[in-house]
This record gives structure tokens, sequence and C-alpha cells, in this order.
């Protein structure tokens, strides 16, 4: 599979993770706030206000992650996947002796065809060794050595 098919095929199951965290969440919020229409039914007391209080602090929480992932959505859709580099950034692939990184959103491992690819965020700790990084370099990661064969 060449780089761009590989990258595009990468960047899909990234934007599939998101879709499916984004409806988890909105069946989240949904279900808070049924439950918080059947609370405001219940007769007042303290442990109505209460369980009304912790729901509406969980409907926020739920409001934080859909945010986060809407950041998340945008910031997926600025990865370009047809410009080759001789470094890695984001949207590239950076093949090491042990793994295969995507830098873009942390989904994990996304096998296609017989190989494992690793989607890393460029934020986190694996992205920011491998981000600037070329052909040749090294870097240790968890106590391992890594040295990168390729950049696309």
């Amino acid at each position: 599979m060449k780089a761009k098919e590989l990258k595009s095929a990468l960047l899909q199951k990234c934007q599939e993770a998101l879709e499916k965290r984004y409806h988890t969440v909105k069946s989240h919020i949904k279900d808070i706030e049924e439950s918080l229409l059947e609370e405001s039914k219940n007769t007042s007391g303290d442990k109505h206000e209460t369980g009304r209080a912790m729901l509406q602090i969980e409907r926020e929480n739920a409001g934080k992650q859909l945010q986060e992932i809407e950041r998340e959505r945008d910031f997926l859709k600025r990865i370009d996947i047809n410009t080759n580099s001789d470094y890695a950034r984001l949207g590239s692939l950076a093949h090491t002796d042990k793994a295969t990184y995507f830098i873009s959103s942390s989904i994990g491992a996304v096998p296609i065809g017989n190989t494992t690819y690793y989607c890393v965020a460029y934020s986190s700790p694996i992205g920011q060794l491998l981000s600037g990084k070329k052909k040749g370099d090294s870097f240790s990661f968890q106590d391992k050595s890594f040295t990168i064969s390729s950049i696309r």
C-alpha cells in the first residue's frame, strides 16, 4: 500500500474512533438529562437535591468531553496526508525498528493488512519524542531504544 493510501486509511480510522466517542458521549448526556427529569419529578429533599447536583456535575463533565472531541475533530481536519517531509510531524508515518507510528490522534493500535500501526497524538509523550526526528535518528521511550528507519 502506498504511503498516501495508508495515511488516508489511518486517518479514516482516527475519524471513525472519534465519531464513536462522540456518539457515546452524546448518548450519555441524553441519559443524564433524562435522569435529571426523573429527579425533578421526585419529591424534594436533601437526598434528591444531592442526586440532582451529582447529575449536573456529570453532565458538565460530559459536556467538557464533547468539547474536547470537537477540538480533536477540527485538529484531524488540519492533517495534510499529501505532504511528505524529511522529519516527523503531524500526519507523518514514522517507521522505527520496533513499530510504525502515525502522528495524528491517540487511538492506539490499528491493524491494516498484516501490520499494526500506532496512531499517536502529536502532544503525547511518544508523539513529542518523534516530532522533528529524521531517518536514522534514535530516541528512548519507556526504557526502550528506537531508531527511525523512514519517515513518510
